[in-house]
Parts: C-alpha cells; sequence; structure tokens
C-alpha cells in the first residue's frame, strides 16, 4: 500500500508569460493525463529531505521554462479549449510504500493494482480549470529506491514533448544549465490550419474521425473490468515477424499509395502481429465482426516547414487502418494486417496534416472527436459498453528517458505506463535493458491468457518452419 506523505504546489520560480494558448490540434485530445513511471535504483544518500528540495526547486525553475505546464485547460465556445497560462503551478505529492522491501518485489512493473498507486490520482470531478496539467508523485522504498510517477495532461502535450520536458528538469536538478537550443517552443499558432493550410477545402475523408466499428451481438464478457499484460519479443523475434511479413503479401501490397522501397517498421509488424492475435482471441465464431486498429503518428518533422526541434505542444496525429472482418483478419497472411498498418502511417504527410486541421476546425461537436477515437477508456466510455472489436496501439519506442538522471540513482532503470485503463489499448517500447521490445496491453480477462497464448504460438511456429 502507498500512503501519501505530503502535496504542495510547485509554481514557477519567476514571473512567466501569461498568454491563452489554442491549438486546433489540441482540440481532439482528452483532459485526462498520460501515466508515466520512472524507476530509480536504490542509492546511498540519507538525506531525503535535501532530495525532496532538490526536484521542487528544480521543478520551480522548469516550470519557468515550460510555463504551459503550470496553466490550466478552460473552456471557450463549441467544447473547445485552451491553456491559460496563469502560473497556478504543478502538483506534488510525497509518499511512500513499506508493503514492499525491494523494487524487484514489482516485477515486470505491469501497470495494475500497487504500480498504478505510484501515479498521483487525478480528480477529474472538479471544474476544468482547477485541475493542474501537471502532477508528480515521488515514492520511496525502504530498500532506497524510488520512483516518480507523472501525469501530464493530454490536452496540453504529447509524449514527444513530454520527454523533452522531463529530461530538462532532470538537468536542471543535476545543476546543470539549459543549452539555448533546448528551449521550448511554446508557439501553437504553428498549428493553426487557417496559417498552415495551402487548401481551400478538404481533400481527404479522414476516417480516422468516424465512430469505430462496435461490438455486434452479445456482451464479450458482460463487464468493464481490464487486464493488463506485459509481453517481450527479442531482437530474434522482431527479425522473424518481418521476414514473416514481407514473404507473403496480398496483391493489395503494389498499392501505389505506399512505398514499397521502404522494409516494414519493428512498430508496423509489431502492431500487425498485435492485431492478429487479439483478434483470435476475441473470437467467438463471430466471422462477420467488424474491426480496426488506429494509432498516433508524429507529425513534427513530416510537416512543411517542420515544426522546431523544440515544439512542445501536441503534434501527434491519429491514423486507422481500413475496417476487416474478423474472419479476413485471421484467414490472411500476416502481410496483409501489417501492410494496413503500413498504409496508416504513411497516409500522414504534411499535407494529410494540414487536411486534418481543417476537418477538425470545421467540426462543430468536439466529443465526436474525441471520444470516437478514443473509445473504450473507462474515464471516456459513455453509455452501455459490450465489447471492443478495435485495437489501439502505440510506439514509445523513440522516447528519450533514459536522460531523465536527476542526480540521485542515475537514469531510471524502468520506463513505462503507470497504469491502462483502455481495453484494446497497446504500448510498444524498447525493453528497458535495450534487448528487444516491450508490449504492455490491455484486454478483457476472459481473452489475455488466448492472447499470449497466440501471440507467442505464431512465433514458435514461425521459428519451427525456418528450421525445416
Amino acid at each position: 500500500m502507498v500512503s501519501i506523505e505530503s502535496h504542495s504546489t510547485i509554481i514557477p520560480s519567476k514571473q512567466t508569460p501569461n498568454p491563452k494558448l489554442y491549438s486546433i490540434c489540441e482540440q481532439i485530445k482528452l483532459r485526462t493525463h498520460a501515466p508515466l513511471l520512472y524507476v530509480y535504483k536504490p542509492h546511498n544518500h540519507n538525506n531525503n529531505s535535501t532530495f525532496l528540495e532538490i526536484l521542487q526547486n528544480s521543478l520551480s525553475q522548469a516550470l519557468v521554462i515550460y510555463y504551459p505546464l503550470a496553466g490550466r485547460l478552460s473552456w471557450i465556445k463549441d467544447g473547445r479549449w485552451e491553456i491559460h497560462c496563469n502560473a497556478k503551478g504543478a502538483l506534488f505529492l510525497e509518499a511512500k510504500c513499506e508493503e514492499l522491501t525491494g523494487l524487484n518485489q514489482l516485477g515486470d512493473f505491469v501497470p495494475t493494482n500497487l504500480v498504478s498507486q505510484l501515479i498521483p490520482n487525478i480528480d477529474y470531478n472538479l471544474p476544468l480549470e482547477d485541475i493542474p496539467l501537471l502532477a508528480v508523485q515521488l515514492t520511496r522504498f525502504r530498500c532506497g529506491g524510488f520512483t516518480l510517477g507523472v501525469a501530464l495532461c493530454r490536452a496540453a502535450t504529447d509524449g514527444t514533448a513530454t520527454m523533452h520536458f522531463m529530461n530538462a528538469w532532470a538537468k536542471l536538478a543535476r545543476g546543470e544549465t539549459l543549452d539555448p537550443n533546448e528551449f521550448p517552443c511554446h508557439d501553437r499558432t504553428l498549428l493553426n490550419s487557417r496559417k498552415l493550410t495551402q487548401f481551400s477545402s478538404l481533400r481527404w475523408q479522414h476516417r480516422e474521425f468516424d465512430a469505430p466499428p462496435i461490438w455486434v451481438g452479445s456482451d464479450l464478457n458482460g463487464n468493464r473490468e481490464v487486464s493488463v499484460a506485459i509481453v517481450k519479443l527479442t531482437r530474434e523475434h522482431v527479425s522473424k515477424l518481418k521476414k514473416k511479413a514481407s514473404s507473403r503479401m496480398s496483391f493489395q501490397s503494389t498499392s501505389k499509395d505506399v512505398d514499397r522501397t521502404k522494409p516494414y517498421s519493428t512498430f508496423e509488424v509489431i502492431a500487425g502481429h498485435l492485431w492478429k492475435s487479439v483478434t483470435k482471441a476475441r473470437y467467438i465464431g463471430n466471422n462477420d465482426q467488424q474491426t480496426r486498429l488506429s494509432t498516433l503518428v508524429n507529425c513534427r518533422n513530416r510537416l512543411q516547414p517542420p515544426l522546431p526541434n523544440g515544439y512542445v505542444g501536441n503534434a501527434a496525429f491519429p491514423t486507422v487502418t481500413p475496417t476487416r472482418s474478423f474472419n479476413d483478419l485471421i484467414c490472411k497472411p500476416l502481410g496483409d494486417a501489417v501492410e494496413d498498418v503500413k498504409k496508416a502511417v504513411e497516409r500522414v504527410t504534411g499535407e494529410y496534416a494540414t487536411s486534418a486541421l481543417n476537418y477538425i476546425d470545421n467540426e462543430k461537436n468536439m466529443d465526436l472527436l474525441r471520444y470516437n477515437f478514443h473509445y473504450p477508456a473507462k474515464s471516456v466510455c459513455k453509455g452501455q459498453y459490450k465489447g471492443n472489436p478495435n485495437l489501439f496501439v502505440v510506439s514509445w519506442m523513440n522516447f528519450s528517458y533514459k536522460d531523465a538522471n536527476f542526480g540521485l540513482g542515475g537514469e531510471p532503470i524502468y520506463f513505462g505506463p503507470g497504469f491502462m485503463d483502455s481495453e484494446g489499448k497497446a504500448l510498444i517500447m524498447n525493453n528497458n535493458n535495450g534487448d528487444g521490445i516491450v508490449v504492455a496491453i490491455s484486454l478483457e480477462p476472459s481473452c489475455m491468457d488466448s492472447f499470449k497464448n497466440f501471440f507467442y504460438d505464431d512465433i514458435r511456429e514461425m521459428f519451427c518452419n525456418s528450421k525445416l
């Protein structure tokens, strides 16, 4: 059991600008917080109060530079919001865990139960204007190790920007100064379609904003419970998946909208393999059940001109695969599913992102865009839940978490999600030891064992066939 010892509000150490920042891209994000967990090995430093003071003081300095994170969301017309940079500050919690003697008792840090208590709990019953955009929880363990649980509002920043902030905060905690090239860019108008657009009308249909397929027929298991697991792939596993996907492609792979000179990426093949494995686990004879895979694409370098390196707003755009039937996805080769993922990712060019901004700008009901794409998280799903036939897969493979060294305990020995409440969500990450890939996935409990069997059985089959 984790107990909270103290809580405080950290405000910027100096006066900061107080603009109101509006971005069209951020209107489709959720007001909920992304839960990140950093784990640090035991250390020999006995003065815990000094370390707490260092963390809080350096956070106060970081909020001078990253001042929007000390602000609050505020409603404007048509259900949209903006960030009011009012320096109300970030929430900082100090906690301890005396139930466990060592960090190794947390195992693989599967984001359930005790691990979720290491993340700040956000009260969404508060008015929007009172909810902090950033909350941090320092939890100490009896062994001398500690964790930093970070909750950052999805409507304020994306994963890439979060890494920039965390690494800058850590650098200030170590007593170092930031290079001018490391300073963030807060100009949200860079993703305002009125300034970016070169087109007077939409050029794409933007199926990513269509309502997702729903579960047809009886409930999958009749409840909203979510089971979370971590599955691992070695580099050899990934290599085998790539080979299998590339060797068995359907006639659709000759489509002109896909660059066939580029090999499948690690993300594409793992996402495709996950999609097939999850569909097999959910299959109960419902051949015609429709399903799609959705993901996010970082468009910083896809836009023309590219966004500045230090852009710290949201620049991740959604994209979806074509809708397939369960039977179609299960029976056709892995290459078909991987090809669908590849097409979805490559579709999001700079022009496509600009068109998406126009689409969002023209939409009157923001809830249709926000909740359709993120269904069926407990925190956002409305109405009766009958089951989810879809999969939402996100890559964390490019996150530079190793630089989050706060000067005590060295670099983190683990980085990952603090909890997952969305059924049908998967995060693909590099293994913390640098060897292979780790996938955190949340599914209905009745499907999890079957999913693991299909996920690994298909890989074992590949290895057996390669020896024939």
